[in-house]
């Protein structure tokens, strides 16, 4: 399939084209060439190939007046690779590629007429509605994250740039907390899209690297200026295993709920520290059971919230906070987080000293490797090669990767990074490569370097599918990411491959 079809259909039960303005098919899912019988070589079909005499319009009049049916779904009979004429409903939904206009048609068999049982065919149609929504929602979500990234990456990459107290700068972090808001949209429409919940392999990792970055992300807010930070990082922290992605969600939202709450000149602590419990113990409504723990708290010396506030404050809907535009899921919210990670929170809170949150995450007794890298760390001569057939983001990725040194090549599809690497030089140290590609997906790739090549470094990136059976040697970078998330996985791997000791 063309670059243009990485549309997450190559899988589904029905029949998907991708159709040019002009009414060429140029593209089809597997199950498009089992119902029409196409051939997409050496020329590719137009539609009206398999478009049935027996509509009322033309395939070109069809695609010149949509989108003005304001059905969700229109009745149209194709040929089948036997001649014979059958029904279908049809969605059309409209995509740009590089200036072009296409149209992505998907067809489901008509249901019968008459009454039918609601388990039989009729309810097996309505299935196969609900999974083309489903498919329709996954494509929305990989595409906007393709963007989102590309937004990201480069607005992170000029802060990381900037004088801080260059006129532009706040409004460049404002733009970075839209895009960090969209990326929190588009994964809950990722997840929506999942009938079958994906369980991510959580891998061990270091809650101080990540809390360096939570807070980085406000003490650049020129608004925030007046706030005193104070870190006590435990430089020998123990290993938690966590979804990186989501546990940093929680800490912003408690961090943001803590300068909400400060007043002139306020002060935050934010703190790590190891506990080994040798008995069952209890901080406020967390039940902590024997064993090793990563404790973060996070104080501030706000206006506090009142005894008989502070035992709602996890019910979702509730909010201390004036206003209409406060939803009450943030501690919810964070609530789900951590105790989905097997660990617990606890909130002790004065009014008119302050709040201290406590997030208890079950911890292996060893030392993590410390990670923290200083800006100047960020830096690199090795060469990179990478892999993904959106040209925004090998755009972005060449941009923020050269800028701190890096040699890089990039690569549209699978079969031209292999071309890449079997030219030797030069020599390529790491790929970055997209999960999800048409004709070569980024698996298929990897299984391919690490045949010829298995001393190659490989970060793997998605912004919907997690490598299944993820090996210590493979790093896996979910998309959205900023530079500094880019640049940090890319030392982490190049490291690693020096000999470092791992995690």
């Amino acid at each position: 399939m063309k670059p243009e079809l990485a549309l997450g259909l190559d899988n589904a039960g029905w029949p998907a084209l991708l159709v040019d303005g002009a009414g060429i098919i140029c593209g089809a899912n597997p199950a498009s060439l089992k119902a029409f019988g196409l051939s997409l070589e050496p020329q590719p079909p137009g539609l009206s190939t398999i478009w049935s005499p027996e509509n009322s319009r033309t395939a070109e009049q069809f695609l010149a007046h949509w989108p003005q049916s304001p059905a969700p779904h229109v009745a149209v009979r194709f040929r089948g690779k036997e001649g014979a004429s059958t029904a279908y409903l049809v969605s059309v939904s409209c995509i740009t590629r590089e200036g072009q206009r296409y149209f992505v048609l998907q067809a489901l068999p008509e249901a019968p007429t008459a009454p039918k049982d609601p388990g039989g065919d009729a309810g097996a149609a309505h299935k196969q509605k609900l999974d083309c929504a489903l498919q329709l929602a996954r494509t929305v979500a990989l595409d906007f994250n393709n963007a989102l990234t590309s937004i990201l990456g480069h607005t992170s990459l000029i802060l990381s740039k900037m004088e801080p107290t260059h006129p532009w700068r706040a409004s460049l972090i404002q733009v970075e907390k839209s895009a960090a808001k969209a990326a929190e949209i588009a994964s809950d429409l990722g997840t929506f899209s999942r009938q079958e919940k994906e369980t991510r392999g959580q891998a061990a990792g270091n809650l101080n690297l990540l809390l360096q970055r939570s807070v980085e992300f406000f003490q650049q807010n020129a608004a925030h200026e007046s706030v005193a930070w104070t870190l006590q990082l435990d430089r020998k922290l123990f290993a938690a295993k966590f979804d990186e992605a989501k546990l940093q969600q929680a800490f912003m939202k408690i961090l943001e709920n803590a300068m909400q709450a400060l007043r002139d000149r306020g002060h935050i602590t934010v703190q790590t520290r190891n506990i080994e419990l040798a008995q069952p113990t209890q901080d406020r409504n967390v039940h902590l059971a024997a064993g090793a723990y990563v404790c973060v708290e996070i104080s501030d010396n706000g206006c506090g919230i009142e005894p008989d506030v502070l035992p709602r404050v996890f019910e979702p809907f509730f909010t201390t906070k004036r206003g209409g535009n406060h939803r009450g899921l943030g501690l919810a919210w964070v609530y789900g987080i951590v105790t989905n990670h097997g660990g617990g929170v606890a909130i002790s809170s004065q009014p008119g000293v302050g709040t201290s949150v406590r997030v208890y995450l079950p911890a292996e007794n060893r030392i993590v490797r410390d990670q923290s890298l200083a800006p100047g760390d960020l830096t690199g001569n090795q060469t990179v090669l990478i892999v993904d057939d959106e040209d925004l983001l090998l755009t972005m990725g060449q941009t923020i990767l050269s800028a701190y040194g890096y040699r890089v090549l990039t690569a549209n599809g699978g079969q031209k990074a292999l071309d890449i690497l079997a030219q030797k030089e030069p020599a390529v140290d790491l790929v970055i490569t997209d999960l999800v590609m048409p004709a070569m997906s980024g698996r298929e790739l990897i299984d391919h370097i690490r045949q010829t090549a298995p001393g190659i470094r490989i970060i793997c990136t998605s912004g919907y599918v997690w490598p299944v059976g993820q090996e210590n040697h493979d790093t896996y970078l979910q998309k959205p990411f900023t530079s500094q998330e880019l640049l940090l996985r890319v030392k982490e791997a190049l490291r690693a491959d020096s000999g470092a000791p791992q995690a």
